[in-house]
């Protein structure tokens, strides 16, 4: 019998396979009491990775003064949270909150504006550590993504459960942020699982409890099934997961459409989508929502310029480069407006993403104050082995501002996200 088919367990301090429940709750070697046990945990291969509260844990990494603070990473009362750290969290601060109410819920929160270059490179870090114990790897942002460890047992001398908790004790120990795990045989419920225990856990839901487990659950529990849908299966009796799957899925396809049979099959705990290591990224964008209206053409174009870098970094973290690039902004009257530009050959420079914006934008200055402005990039291709920035003939500088910008990147890259900014942002920057 191998050691996949007979592990019920591992002892999560120093790793020992168990193929027995201790009778004392304790690893036989160690002694620690931080055992997991599961009967399926040897045969189940696709896991989610999530990072806890990632961008407030990088900042604690680097600041260890704010260790047993409540951090929030965000800016500006009228701004968003773009995370919060599990203290702030017992609060109730929640991601996409409003600040002013992030605030008032947490007032002694340490509030930190986002340092997405630095976010991007311990990212990076993190995804090559993950493509080390197998190549299907499907990131779905910087800190979190699906693995799939099917047939890895003899490459890494274990069942993935093993690999996986080895795995992200050396992304704490390299990288000094902490992640959870979900492992299960399908992506849908891998990603359940892994927000059960957070932080730093580790959740296996096995295909014998699957449908005991989804029984209770809401159907906002399903992935797709947002505010509207939710709504509207409420209004037709379907409240949990368990009443969805009394339904035939004939009537479902009838009454949702296509969604129809993916809450079916869902329901019952199916999900045939493999790990697809290229994703399904479509676009990439950012934006601000405005500490006060802005009619200043320098301050807009200062945000611009952030915001074309965030979308920058984003994309060269998952090394993707773009055709299309919108500009998306929200006058004071709360009226959306967008632009796009779509060029000859995709970018993924702060540069030509910022260039290509403001053109747009130059003709919307003028019409009033805006409280909201955004940038994206789709059309999404592989980054080209070579990307020399411009290819416009009308600008025979862009290919030396594109040398300079990968030079940035370096020296980023090896000093720190800060060590290198644009004139364009210093009109952002508030006193100390």
């Amino acid at each position: 019998m191998s050691t996949e088919d007979s592990l019920i367990g591992f002892c999560r301090a120093c790793f020992a396979p168990l193929t027995a429940a201790p009778s004392d709750h304790r690893c036989p070697q160690c002694r620690s009491p931080r055992l997991k046990i599961h009967p399926e945990i040897g045969a189940l291969p696709i896991a989610h990775i999530d990072c806890d509260a990632f961008y407030a844990s990088v900042e604690k990494r680097d600041n260890p003064s704010l260790a047993d603070k409540a951090v929030i990473i965000g800016g500006g009362r009228r701004g968003v949270v773009a995370t919060a750290c599990y203290i702030a969290r017992l609060s109730g601060v929640r991601s996409a909150m409003p600040m002013f109410k992030a605030l008032k819920l947490c007032p002694d929160a340490v509030v930190i504006r986002p340092h997405m270059d630095k976010y991007v490179e311990v990212g990076r870090a993190i995804r090559s550590m993950m493509l080390s114990v197998t190549p299907l790897v499907e990131p779905l942002s910087l800190d979190e993504a699906f693995l799939d460890l099917t047939g890895t047992e003899r490459l890494h001398g274990g069942p993935p459960a093993l690999t996986l908790a080895r795995l992200v004790q050396r992304i704490a120990d390299e990288q000094g942020v902490t992640a959870s795990v979900g492992l299960s045989d399908c992506k849908f419920l891998a990603k359940i699982a892994s927000d059960l225990d957070k932080p730093r856990g580790f959740s296996v839901i096995g295909r014998g409890e699957a449908l005991d487990f989804l029984e209770p659950r809401p159907v906002s529990t399903i992935w797709g099934v947002g505010g509207t849908l939710n709504a509207r299966l409420k209004r037709d009796g379907i409240a949990t997961i368990g009443d969805l799957r009394k339904r035939e899925a004939s009537d479902l396809v009838a009454r949702y459409g296509s969604m129809g049979m993916r809450l079916h099959q869902l329901s019952h705990g199916v999900d045939a989508r493999s790990v697809n290591p290229r994703g399904e990224t479509k676009s990439i964008s950012a934006e601000t929502t405005l500490s006060e209206d802005l009619a200043d053409a320098d301050l807009l174009r200062a945000h611009l310029w952030h915001l074309a870098e965030k979308v920058s970094a984003r994309c060269k973290a998952k090394e993707l480069a773009g055709y299309t690039v919108t500009l998306k902004m929200k006058t004071s009257a709360f009226r959306i407006v967008t632009r796009s530009v779509t060029r000859d050959s995709p970018t993924q420079l702060a540069d030509v993403i910022y260039r290509a914006a403001d053109g747009p934008m130059a003709g919307l200055i003028g019409d009033g104050a805006y409280r909201l402005i955004g940038v994206g990039l789709s059309n999404l291709v592989p980054v080209p082995d070579q990307e020399t920035g411009g290819g416009d003939l009308f600008d025979p500088a862009a290919p030396r501002r594109a040398q300079a910008e990968r030079a940035v990147d370096s020296i980023r890259a090896r000093f720190g996200g800060d060590a290198v900014e644009k004139g364009r942002k210093w009109r952002l920057k508030e006193p100390e």
